[in-house]
């Protein structure tokens, strides 16, 4: 029987509440309070997350203009340089126990970015690798980032997705510090007709059930933060 793996949709939250999360659940998941792998699912505020790769190039504009135009900017503990996440970006932190998969980081990221390339084929996207960078493209744009940190085998932090976002924000930065990069998103590809409500639902749906597939694991939803097996402090 394949073992399950809790979906959380987070709605719309502050990236500083959700890093919080995640570490509670990643100590979790290690001491086994919290049972099952987990994917949370998210949409930030606009927030510029800095991973331990950063150069200062990548740095147009220093932190506090950034701020200035409405964007949190903090600096975090995943690999990788500088990325945004926004509205219109649909975020996912899976918090896996790698022992209990595969002790493999290299593994963990391709199998990320099998997930993501398999969810894109569900929404008719031809997606694939770029040679020596991290992440998911389409037609030589790129369409999703991926960032993480792994400690004691338990993971942290994810992949980005861009569903519909105002892209114009990583005009402000060398996106994961490739300089010509041309960011992307699943309705600049699609150019869909449909509602940016039901875009956004059909996009969560094949992203889920691909990294279900990609990780051996069935998907199982769970509605509200308030159902995982968190500490008190992190109830509701």
């Amino acid at each position: 029987m394949t073992r399950p793996l809790d979906v959380v949709d987070l709605g719309c939250r502050p990236y500083r509440e959700v890093l919080e999360l995640q570490r509670a659940l990643r100590l979790g998941r290690l001491d086994g309070t919290v049972p099952n792998e987990l994917l949370l699912l998210v949409e930030h505020e606009p927030v510029f997350t800095l991973g331990r790769g950063t150069h200062q190039a990548s740095l147009p504009m220093p932190a506090e203009q950034l701020r200035a135009r409405g964007a949190d900017v903090v600096e975090i503990e995943r690999g990788g340089d500088v990325t945004w996440h926004g509205p219109g970006q649909l975020v996912g932190y899976p918090i896996l126990h790698l022992s209990h998969l595969r002790e493999d980081l290299h593994w963990y990221l391709r199998t990320l970015e099998q997930a993501l390339i398999d969810g894109l084929a569900g929404l008719d996207i031809v997606a694939g690798r770029n040679a020596g960078k991290t992440g998911v493209w389409t037609h030589g744009r790129k369409v999703a980032s991926i960032g993480v940190h792994v400690k004691q085998w338990v993971t942290l932090h994810g992949f980005a997705l861009n569903v519909q976002p105002d892209l114009s924000w990583f005009d402000l930065i060398v996106p994961c510090g490739i300089h010509g990069v041309e960011m992307t998103s699943i309705r600049r590809e699609l150019d869909s007709r449909e509602t940016d409500a039901a875009l956004w639902h059909r996009t969560l749906a094949t992203v889920t059930e691909a990294f279900g597939r990609a990780f051996a694991r069935q998907p199982r939803r769970l509605l509200a933060v308030a159902e995982l097996p968190l500490y008190p402090s992190h109830h509701g």
